[in-house]
């Protein structure tokens, strides 16, 4: 039995036209980070081949790499069954993570507690000129 598709692939017509979007290192395989795309994010990003989310702490689009210089290049875009989570194959420019890190992934939960897992590509004072 096939299911008719939504109306609009991805569908913004939920969850106050925010998707979680998943961007995914195109040649590892790698999950660099997680992030939120409205219609208008999304368009742009088809446009320009560039990964723009929409920032929930700004309220604004957010073209990745617009301060740092660490831009996502898009390779593939997926979304999933239900059309309400994307999936972004990127070439990553520079790092994903704004602590400094490759992926925002860094951070490994175990029994004896939390820790880095991964080496800081870039120092974030120096390239936001704020201390974390």
């Amino acid at each position: 039995m096939s299911h008719p598709p939504p109306a609009s692939i991805p569908d913004f017509s939920a969850a106050d036209g925010l998707l979680p979007a998943i961007a995914q290192d195109a040649e590892t395989g790698e999950v660099l980070m997680l992030a939120y795309m409205n219609r208008e994010s999304f368009e742009e990003t088809l446009a320009t081949g560039r990964a723009v989310y929409f920032s929930r702490s700004r309220n604004r689009l957010w073209r990745k790499g617009e301060e740092s210089g660490h831009f996502q290049e898009v390779q593939a875009i997926f979304v999933d069954c239900d059309a309400d989570t994307i999936l972004l194959k990127v070439r990553q420019h520079g790092a994903a993570c704004h602590e400094g890190f490759k992926s925002c992934f860094f951070r490994q939960i175990t029994a004896e507690g939390t820790k880095i897992v991964a080496e800081r590509v870039f120092d974030p004072a120096k390239v936001y000129g704020t201390q974390e």
